[in-house]
Parts: C-alpha cells; sequence; structure tokens
C-alpha cells in the first residue's frame, strides 16, 4: 500500500478511541473468493480516523441514555410498509441466530435464523436475556438507521466500503487475511469465527459461542482491534454485486469511491421486495469455512437497511477536513 499523510495525525486529538489512518492507494476486492468481491482493483483513500473498536454495549447504552433514542427492533413494523405481512408477525423484534441440533440445507437460512418477537440491543439472545455482564461485546441488533443515529450523535461518521477495507489490510498488501496469509497462524486464532461444521456444530475452540469482548483477539497492523469476525460492521456504501469500478494501475485510481446506487442495491432475485442495501464487511463469530468465508477484508456481503440481527454491528470514522 502507497500511504500518503494528506493531513495532520493529530487533527482528531479529541478522538482518543480512535486510530489514524494515513490516506493511500491499495488494491480493494479480490479476484479470488466469492464473485461478489470482483474484481480486484485500485482505489485510493483520504487519511481518516476510525474507531479502535466495533461500538460496544456500553458506548450505545450512553447514546440512549443521552438522547431517548428507541432502535428499529423496538419498534412495531407498520403494516404499510409490508404489504401482504401476516398482522401477528407485525411485532418488535429482530434477526437471532439459532443452533439447529443436527446438519440442514444450507441453502435455506430460515434453517438457522428467526425473527425472535423482543429480540433487541438489550435482549441479544431474545426475551429474558440480558447484556449485563456484556458491557464491553459489540452492540447487535441495530439496523442501518440505529448506526447513522448513533454515529451524528458521537459527531462521526460510517466508514465507506473502501475506508473499511483500507483500515482491515492493516498496511499488508495484498493479503488474504488482516493479519496475513494464514488463517490460524501457529495454531492461533487471530478472529471470532465458527469452528466446526456450520450451523449445527459449534466447537467453539476460539472460548466464545457468539459474540466476544472487542479485545478479546490481536489487533492487526494499524492497531485496530475486531476488524474480522465477531459481528459484521455496517458501511456507508450501497450494494451492487461486483465492483463497479476496475481501475487495474494505481495511476487510474478512483479517489474516496462512495459505491453503487440506492436504487441499484435492491435485490434482483426479489424484484417484489424494492428494500436498499447496504454494504457489511468484516464477517462474524458465524462465519466458517464449510458456509462462509467471509473472515477476509475483501469480503463483503448485502444488508438490508430495515433488518437488525444478533451478529451485526458497526464503528464509525472522522475524515480530515478538506
Amino acid at each position: 500500500m502507497n500511504a500518503v499523510m494528506g493531513a495532520d495525525a493529530g487533527a482528531a486529538a479529541d478522538a482518543a478511541d480512535m486510530v489514524w489512518i494515513p490516506g493511500g492507494t491499495f488494491r480493494m476486492g479480490s479476484d479470488r473468493h466469492y464473485p461478489e468481491e470482483k474484481p480486484a482493483h485500485f482505489v485510493q483513500v483520504g487519511g481518516f480516523w476510525i474507531d479502535r473498536t466495533p461500538v460496544t454495549n456500553a458506548q450505545f447504552r450512553a447514546f440512549v441514555e443521552a438522547t431517548a433514542y428507541v432502535t428499529f427492533a423496538e419498534i412495531a413494523p407498520d403494516a404499510a410498509d409490508y404489504p401482504g405481512a401476516l398482522p401477528e408477525m407485525l411485532q418488535p423484534g429482530s434477526l437471532l441466530f439459532m443452533q439447529p441440533p443436527g446438519p440442514v440445507d444450507l441453502h435455506n437460512f430460515a434453517n438457522w435464523w428467526q425473527f425472535c418477537f423482543g429480540a433487541d440491543w438489550r435482549h441479544p439472545q431474545g426475551p429474558g436475556s440480558r447484556i449485563e455482564g456484556l458491557h464491553d461485546h459489540p452492540v447487535v441488533h441495530v439496523a442501518w438507521r440505529d448506526v447513522a443515529a448513533y454515529a451524528a450523535w458521537a459527531g462521526k461518521e460510517l466508514p465507506t466500503e473502501a475506508e473499511w477495507e483500507f483500515a482491515a489490510r492493516g498496511g499488508l498488501e495484498d493479503a488474504e487475511f488482516a493479519w496475513g496469509p494464514e488463517f490460524m497462524p501457529q495454531g492461533r486464532h487471530m478472529a471470532n469465527t465458527w469452528q466446526g461444521s456450520f450451523p449445527h456444530q459449534n466447537l467453539a475452540t476460539d472460548g466464545f459461542e457468539r459474540t466476544s469482548p472487542v479485545d478479546a483477539f490481536p489487533p492487526n497492523g494499524h492497531g485496530l482491534l475486531d476488524m474480522i469476525g465477531n459481528v459484521w460492521e455496517w458501511t456507508q456504501d450501497w450494494y451492487a454485486a461486483a465492483h463497479a469500478d476496475s481501475a487495474q494501475r494505481p495511476c487510474c485510481a478512483p479517489v474516496n469511491p462512495r459505491g453503487g446506487s440506492e436504487q441499484g442495491s435492491f435485490d434482483p432475485c426479489q424484484p417484489e421486495v424494492r428494500i436498499a442495501r447496504k454494504v457489511l464487511k468484516g464477517g462474524s463469530h458465524l462465519c466458517a469455512p464449510n458456509y462462509c468465508r467471509r473472515y477476509r477484508p475483501a469480503a463483503r456481503h448485502a444488508q438490508p437497511v430495515d433488518t437488525s440481527t444478533s451478529h451485526v454491528g458497526f464503528r464509525c470514522v472522522k475524515r480530515a477536513p478538506g
């Protein structure tokens, strides 16, 4: 990666829990894995500050207590927004991972995802669960409007996909993982991912069945924690099925790209569903070798803006002025 300072690294000294990422040019995406990661291409980003960790339950609680904010999952869906929905389904809730007792069809995610009434950021495993003892775990069950509201309150923004991936790579050029070429160097777990046969066998050899404290695994080369695994993270960009720009030389790299369009983010496989989708990055504790090898910086996933789950969180950025 070609690092360019572009701004005084002390310009955002108030951001004690953030890390300065000098701007630079890097190869974004991958031609070796999932189709949506193609094509690998050069991108240039300016310098920015990024949260050292995903936003935690403690941090999100401070936001809610200061603003009386109510998250998307805590509000009953409006029937007008979901024509044809069964009345009994129009209750507050969120998607919750439910481990099946045995092997299931991996083509049907309904085999392990359940819309759980009463699941929200305060109740991450549904009614009766609490976040006490999980203050340093990433907040989950946050939809797009929730993370945007938190960022505005904090005086920050959500990262673009390019910024997020540049930061996640930790200064390594074309490495498959955020820490180098091997998934488990010398047998060491480097991130909270799934061990065993997903979704029915969770060996938890990394020490965690679900989310983990945000400082449980080693930082990357920029000193950032949990850029891979634990929870997926929201970005600003609208999702497209492939990267739009294919600059193959650093000289032609687009500067600070912002991804696709809202209209183009709709799922072509469900033309009747007109819900826009954003790009998620980083993978989660549910990513497994036999199902979702998206525990890499180049990996990406589409998330509808009206959807929250038990494995999606976020972190924020502050950009250099100018």
